[in-house]
């Protein structure tokens, strides 16, 4: 491991970038109902598109971490904000339809090419009894990234339309000249040199994913599978559900999202250490997936504006607080496969924001409240899957709070 002067402002760095390209994929979500319109387009499309960014990051996660070992963490990051500034360009001028699926497939690429090495950086700078802290740090700019996305998009869609993607090319581009700037490479010369001429060969994705089926924490990672499609589904169809079911404007989304996911980031922030302590992660993550599935189905109830609010904050405070519990957990079993599991954690996140939102798309056009009540299925489902793990693995796992 490389040593470093100052860590806590890598992390600081990482934690703003993290947040922009997660920023990226929710930004979308509100102005796509009337941005569809100009194409002529409907919902299967909304959910295609939202997913289509899954896609590019899934395949070429497992290169994006290669090539950060071999070149460095900060040449791929700075090359991750790069392409995601291009990304929201190109969507902002785009005229036709095939502009739309190549914004999203590249802004996909960037997104692989910087959450793994951001992963892996962490990793490169905290000992193992801070790992999970940075993870966790980490994990709450993701979470407050993917859930503010949208109600920023929608505030920003006031000025126009294609607003919000000049915005977040602007500020995509701002980052990436920061982190070329001030962001300093995580391995040394030596790492890297020998990282290259490594002869090793990596698998493909498709076999590292069987691998993954066989690791002591594959349930972890079937359920970072299961949170990003239930937060992807959840998200994907939330605009057109509260405009078609209880007659929602642009602006009453916006503040629904904003509000929720702002407070939501917040309680976790400040609750997060203190619950893993109270709790441990494995109760934490299986309280936080059943209260999850609960929230879906409350969303079906009421169309009370400060209801939905409620309900909505509920959702994203669960959700950000199961994420870094998840990822905590995932990095203190990982033990000297850090690289491969934050290649794996990011390539079933890319499955989930590939599926949630197609799915969600598909069953809101066949009735609205089935995205809903699918996502509530998906997360049960999770949760007995999870409790059960948990009463298996009692004595192989780390002691709640153990390393922190």
């Amino acid at each position: 491991m490389s040593t470093m002067k100052n860590r806590r402002s890598p992390l600081v760095i990482l934690m703003i970038n993290m947040f922009i390209a997660m920023l990226g994929i929710g930004l979308i979500i509100p102005v796509l109902p009337e941005f569809l319109k100009e194409f002529g387009l409907g919902g299967k499309t909304a959910g295609y598109l939202v997913a289509a960014f899954g896609l590019t990051q899934f395949i070429f996660s497992p290169i994006g971490g290669e090539w950060s070992d071999k070149y460095g963490r900060r040449i791929m990051i700075v090359s991750g904000l790069a392409l995601f500034t291009v990304s929201n360009l190109l969507f902002a001028m785009a005229s036709e339809v095939w502009m739309l699926y190549t914004s999203r497939l590249i802004g996909g690429i960037g997104a692989a090419a910087m959450i793994p090495s951001m992963m892996a950086y962490i990793a490169d700078i905290t000992t193992d009894e801070k790992r999970g802290k940075g993870m966790g740090m980490l994990g709450a700019a993701m979470s407050l990234g993917f859930v503010i996305g949208p109600g920023i998009g929608g505030f920003l869609a006031e000025l126009g339309l294609r607003a919000p993607f000049y915005v977040s090319s602007a500020v995509g581009a701002l980052a990436m000249i920061g982190s070329l700037l001030v962001l300093p490479e995580s391995l040394t010369k030596e790492e890297l040199a020998a990282n290259r001429s490594s002869q090793v060969k990596k698998e493909s994705i498709f076999i590292q994913l069987g691998q993954s089926f066989k690791a002591p924490y594959f349930i972890l990672l079937l359920l970072v599978f299961a949170l990003t499609f239930g937060l992807a589904n959840f998200e994907a169809v939330f605009p057109l559900f509260v405009d078609n079911k209880y007659g929602y404007t642009a602006k009453d989304i916006s503040i629904l999202i904003t509000v929720g996911a702002l407070i939501g980031a917040v309680i976790q922030a400040m609750l997060i250490d203190k619950l893993i302590r109270r709790f441990g992660e494995k109760k934490l993550i299986n309280l936080t997936f059943i209260l999850s599935a609960v929230c879906l189905i409350l969303m079906l109830l009421s169309g009370n504006f400060w209801y939905i609010l409620v309900i909505t904050m509920m959702f994203f405070t669960l959700t950000s607080i199961m994420r870094p519990a998840i990822n905590t957990l995932l990095s203190k079993m990982a033990g000297d496969e850090q690289g491969f599991v934050a290649g794996m954690n990011n390539a079933y996140m890319s499955l989930g924001n590939i599926f949630g939102p197609a799915i969600a798309g598909i069953l809101f056009d066949v009735q609205i409240n089935l995205p809903y009540m699918f996502g509530a299925v998906i997360l049960v489902i999770s949760f007995i899957i999870s409790t059960s793990w948990s009463n298996k693995n009692k004595q192989k796992l780390v002691p709640a709070g153990g390393s922190n």
